[in-house]
């Protein structure tokens, strides 16, 4: 029985990735989590849906004989309203948190698309109405423990897949240059790191790591294009004139390196 399966795949930019997929345990972890937080959420909401409908009722009953329908109207609203919230919020901390929900956070794994980039507002909704489906019977679960790529159905419809996060990144083993280190500063002034997800930055730890191993030519082809969308994901107007790519790229791994460190003590 595999208790880590491991998972690789190649990215656009032609760079391998190796995840470990979070498996039944975490998973169970993070959807306990959600559902207990989840659960105080529609317990406020029923409590005051009640306050509500009885104080409602009780003006109507001085000028209606019988509030009934109006009871049942209020409850049938009610009920969509629960839909939404049970919906919304994964799809809403899905999207927002590039794949993670205070479960999932809690439990450090984080939904993924099938080429390693951070899941949008389709894959979280198609995942989130599917999401009974595969409570029903336990057939998400037969699907996660059985299957080598660990996915339920929501996961096989939406292209997903579920990923435990690093604890600790991998320390680089390769040389940063000067000219990256003075362009650190005026990358965490005009650029929103925050966009650069864990995958992205692997993808540029990866190539950083790989590119002394690659052929001049691929070197120089595939650092221009990282370089422009990684410019492109964290928002940066352009890239400072007379820098490399390498040195761009680099900057941005120290860059977001600091900032995560400093933000999350890690």
């Amino acid at each position: 029985m595999r208790f880590f399966n491991r998972f690789t795949l190649e990215t656009p930019e032609s760079v391998e990735l190796d995840f470990t997929l979070a498996g039944i345990g975490n998973r169970t972890l993070a959807l306990v989590f959600d559902y207990l937080f989840l659960g105080l959420i529609l317990i406020f909401y029923s409590l005051i849906t009640f306050i509500f409908a009885k104080f409602l009722g009780d003006i109507l009953s001085d000028y209606l004989s019988d509030v009934a329908d109006i009871y049942l109207w209020l409850w049938a609203i009610s009920l969509l309203i629960l839909f939404f919230t049970y919906t919304g919020y994964f799809v809403f901390f899905e999207t927002l948190w590039q794949g993670q929900t205070p479960g999932k956070r809690f439990a450090k794994i984080r939904v993924i698309c099938d080429d390693g980039r951070p899941i949008g507002l389709q894959q979280a909704t198609l995942r989130t109405l599917l999401r009974p489906i595969d409570d029903i019977l336990f057939i998400g679960v037969l699907l996660i423990v059985f299957s080598k790529s660990e996915k339920r159905i929501g996961d096989l419809l939406a292209g997903t897949l579920v990923i435990q996060e690093e604890s600790e990144k991998p320390k680089a083993n390769f040389l940063i240059s000067e000219e990256a280190k003075n362009l650190v500063n005026s990358i965490n002034n005009t650029a929103n790191l925050t966009n650069l997800s864990p995958e992205n930055f692997a993808v540029i730890r990866e190539y950083l790591q790989r590119r002394e191993a690659m052929l001049l030519q691929a070197k120089h082809e595939l650092s221009r294009k990282l370089a422009y969308q990684v410019k492109d994901i964290i928002q940066l107007a352009e890239i400072p004139e007379g820098t490399t790519a390498n040195h761009f790229l680099e900057a941005v791994y120290l860059a977001y390196q600091q900032q995560n460190s400093s933000e999350f003590g890690e």
